[in-house]
């Protein structure tokens, strides 16, 4: 169940993220760069049991791709990883799409390193790293700039909204990340423009994921799906889940919806695949036996047999 629940947060964010982050720029981060043109699906064809998976892959409007990477850390086993990322993807656009594709690898560091090396030579290979380092950001004047304009009812720039999404990754130390999350948090609530306020909250869930504090994240999921777009989204989400579930028959996909009111409907879909004469069996490996009695009752029969 925690995993088919952890399942559809990670589609619903995708979605969101995919919503607030087409034709932005990465200009805010000192990144020349074509615009976003889609957010795509990070899932690579092998991934290792201890791998973590790349955080975003982009594709841009000149048709290259980006993979970004967030590192707390400046280790020549991160770089091998990308490598890795950049084979795997190579891999899947050539099956898909019959070419090999440009592949841009953008790696931005939280403000705990300051330098790093742009380039990975294995003699074979010649990795070039287009770099962000937050540390350089002024966070503090970011910070009051879009306080104070908020307060007095102005409308941010889309360089402010960017920077906003990686402004706690230019702190040093974990808990001045937190604070720093907290803030942002607290100024995204102020944004007028629900897309804007979308953008900033999605993006910072993914760029802080690696050190953010779980209580915290929970706090912008919520303020996520507290947007009329978020809740949209979220119902849309709650459907994929419930389908998924079903066309593959286990962990009982559906309870996951109980919470938003899904009850009714899961004994709805039970009550039809009776009617469609499926074997108890079957629905039972989908479904509890208390979904199967109540939606036999809705049908007026009340004994199951054992």
């Amino acid at each position: 169940m925690a995993q088919e629940i952890a399942y559809q947060n990670k589609h619903i964010e995708f979605k969101i993220l995919s919503e607030t982050f087409k034709e932005r720029s990465f200009a805010a981060y000192g990144l020349d760069l074509p615009r976003i043109r889609e957010v795509l699906p990070t899932n690579l064809p092998v991934v290792a049991a201890n791998e973590m998976r790349m955080d975003n892959l982009f594709l841009l409007e000149d048709g290259t791709y980006a993979i970004v990477d967030y590192e707390s850390k400046n280790r020549k086993e991160d770089r091998i990883k990308y490598v890795n990322y950049i084979g795997r993807d190579l891999e899947r656009f050539y099956r898909e799409h019959g070419k090999v594709p440009r592949i841009r690898m953008i790696v931005i560091y939280i403000g705990d390193v300051r330098q790093a090396e742009h380039t990975f030579n294995t003699g074979c290979v010649n990795l070039e790293l287009e770099q962000v380092f937050t540390a350089n950001l002024p966070a503090e004047e970011i910070y009051e700039t879009v306080k104070g304009k908020l307060a007095r009812g102005e409308e941010l720039t889309e360089q402010e909204l960017m920077q906003l999404i990686i402004l706690p990754l230019a702190e040093a130390g974990r808990e001045k990340k937190q604070e720093r999350v907290r803030q942002v948090v607290g100024l995204a609530k102020q944004i007028a423009d629900e897309a804007e306020q979308k953008l900033v909250l999605s993006g910072l869930l993914v760029s802080s994921d690696k050190f953010i504090d779980k209580e915290d994240a929970e706090g912008i999921r919520r303020e996520i799906y507290m947007t009329k777009v978020g809740q949209l989204l979220f119902e849309e989400g709650m459907e994929h889940g419930i389908k998924r579930g079903m066309e593959r028959g286990i962990e009982q996909g559906m309870e996951r919806g109980i919470e938003q009111g899904e009850r009714r409907e899961r004994l709805l879909a039970v009550r039809n695949l009776l009617k469609l004469r499926i074997p108890e069996s079957q629905i039972l490996e989908m479904y509890s036996r208390d979904d199967l009695k109540n939606a036999r009752e809705l049908l007026g029969d009340q004994e199951i047999p054992d």
